[in-house]
């Protein structure tokens, strides 16, 4: 019997399809296909990254897990339960177990509310009956946990800084004790500097708490440093997954390394000695997706069996998965 733990998400063939346009009578004529088949798996305790440009399809796979959107097909597992069946109680329990870190800290807090309000509406939502002092215990708790002075109870959301804003976010997040934390872009309308100090607090805490992440991302220096392991996207398709630090190493997929061709790089000589890819044309509409590989139209290695074909994610070794009909000779 094998004694590998069982990971604590699993997602299968996960597709969600949004109506696009309609007939006359009200029937979809075609599709968003938002995500069209995606797999993978995230272990207790550990950062698994998603990342891709705008309009891959990400955030949607995001909201999926949480049972925002009800996905067209595939399945979600928590700790081995399909979540689409779920029964009322359970899918209680399991909200309080899964949270959403938001891209927006200011838009995703009330501005009429005070800090205090916000973490205290959020530990009230884990049913526990507690005393005023240990709801005050409490709101205190989780402020200092997020390097938040407590005295800071009073204020509102137009008093923070952006940093400030995000660090109350993720003490809301916080509020139930979550096990799995679904961080959609959560530093990416911070500053760089506030940036690092956020990632920081990300580690402490799940080092801390024992928590783990989704994280979401289009920012492949942050996804790099966080995660344990990345999936990059294109056009609703994972295209290729690895160890974070394979990332950086050897990327195998034409789009990856298009990608890391223009993440900047502070050493001078490397920056001057490394050529720069440029992807030709536009990101092509997921109403109307390529046949075949869906990054074939833009991938200056396609040829017929690209265009006809989609290629399926392949082990190269170590865990390191690529969908591509030509990646040994790339």
């Amino acid at each position: 019997m094998s004694n590998e733990k069982a990971p604590l998400l699993q997602v299968e063939n996960l597709k969600m399809y949004f109506p696009a346009q309609s007939t006359l009578f009200g029937k979809p004529r075609s599709y968003v296909k938002a995500v069209d088949g995606i797999s993978f798996s995230i272990d207790e305790g550990k950062t698994f990254g998603l990342v891709g440009e705008s309009g891959c399809g990400k955030t949607t796979a995001g909201k999926c897990i949480l049972r925002i959107y009800r996905p067209t097909e595939g399945r979600i597992l928590y700790r081995g339960t399909d979540i689409a069946r779920m029964t009322d109680r359970e899918l209680k329990a399991f909200r309080r177990e899964i949270q959403l870190i938001f891209q927006d800290p200011y838009g995703s807090l009330d501005p009429r509310q005070s800090i205090g309000d916000i973490v205290r509406e959020a530990i009230a939502a884990d049913g526990k009956h507690r005393q005023k002092g240990e709801m005050q215990d409490r709101v205190h708790e989780l402020l200092t946990l997020v390097d938040l002075d407590p005295v800071m109870a009073d204020r509102y959301p137009h008093e923070l800084s952006g940093g400030q804003r995000q660090r109350l976010g993720i003490a809301r997040a916080l509020a139930c004790d979550p096990k799995l934390i679904v961080c959609d872009e959560p530093v990416s309308a911070l500053d760089v500097s506030i940036q690092a100090q956020i990632i920081n607090l990300f580690e402490e805490l799940q080092e801390k708490l024992g928590l783990t992440y989704l994280f979401i991302a289009h920012d492949l220096a942050v996804v790099r440093h966080i995660s344990d392991v990345t999936a990059v996207m294109y056009l609703g398709h994972i295209v290729e997954t690895m160890a974070s630090g394979e990332l950086y190493r050897n990327p195998l997929h034409p789009y990856t390394k298009a990608l890391m061709s223009a993440v900047p790089i502070t050493d001078y000589d490397v920056e001057k000695q490394r050529s720069r890819i440029v992807l030709e044309g536009e990101v092509p509409s997921p109403i109307h997706a390529p046949s075949g590989c869906s990054f074939h139209p833009r991938c200056p290695y396609a040829t017929d069996i690209c265009r006809s074909e989609m290629p399926k994610l392949s082990d190269t070794g170590s865990g390191h998965f690529v969908a591509c009909h030509h990646c040994g000779e790339v």
